[in-house]
């Protein structure tokens, strides 16, 4: 046998030993439920993340809401693609970031007129996918009660998935999720003088 022909055979050997362990696991899933996946950390991607899951929701035929709490253009790529989308619902709730409004107290009506629509939403089995975009600040500053916020995530309806975005996510909101992702930011572009790409960031 050759070196290559040994190096195969080793190979199929170890992808083979990998793939029982594998079905193994998948066989071991049996539970369908609704599921809350939080996206936090200080790097790029949670909120395309989770738009990448809106697509992959409309793809499958699913309803779909969106609640933007701290961003207010309403000149985004994904605004603009997303909410012309039949079965999409999507509210651009926010007046800009905290450092803009400088303004607490707007900032809670703000936050408190977009989470009773982000609640109606949570209550509604119509929706499949329900997206809270930049959420985890409206915990994190208190502008929300926090225990309203995770008693409306938890009473959901069974098989609805929820998304939320967002730096700093809080321990309380980790403990409930199902699955957590922590983006990191070895390197941006903006650390350079790179300002922010249309179709990138926006």
């Amino acid at each position: 046998m050759t070196d290559d022909n040994a190096r195969n055979e080793r190979h199929k050997a170890r992808m083979a030993r990998k793939k029982a362990l594998i079905d193994a696991r998948i066989a071991e899933a049996t539970t369908d439920t609704g599921i809350l996946l939080v996206l936090t950390g200080n790097g790029k991607g949670k909120s395309s993340s989770a738009f990448g899951m809106v697509a992959r929701a409309l793809g499958h035929g699913m309803k779909v809401g969106v609640v933007q709490f701290i961003k207010s253009r309403t000149d985004t790529g994904e605004e603009g693609f997303f909410s012309r989308q039949p079965g999409v619902e999507w509210h651009v709730m926010g007046d800009g970031f905290t450092w803009d409004t400088q303004d607490r107290s707007k900032d809670i009506a703000t936050a408190t007129a977009a989470w009773e629509i982000a609640s109606r939403m949570l209550r509604d089995a119509s929706f499949d996918l329900v997206v809270l975009d930049e959420m985890t600040y409206v915990m994190k500053y208190g502008y929300v009660d926090s225990q309203r916020i995770l008693d409306d995530l938890m009473a959901r309806p069974d098989m609805q998935h929820v998304v939320v975005t967002g730096r700093g996510a809080p321990p309380a909101l980790l403990d409930i999720a199902d699955t957590i992702t922590d983006m990191q930011v070895p390197k941006h572009a903006f650390q350079s003088g790179i300002r922010a790409q249309k179709g990138l960031e926006w």
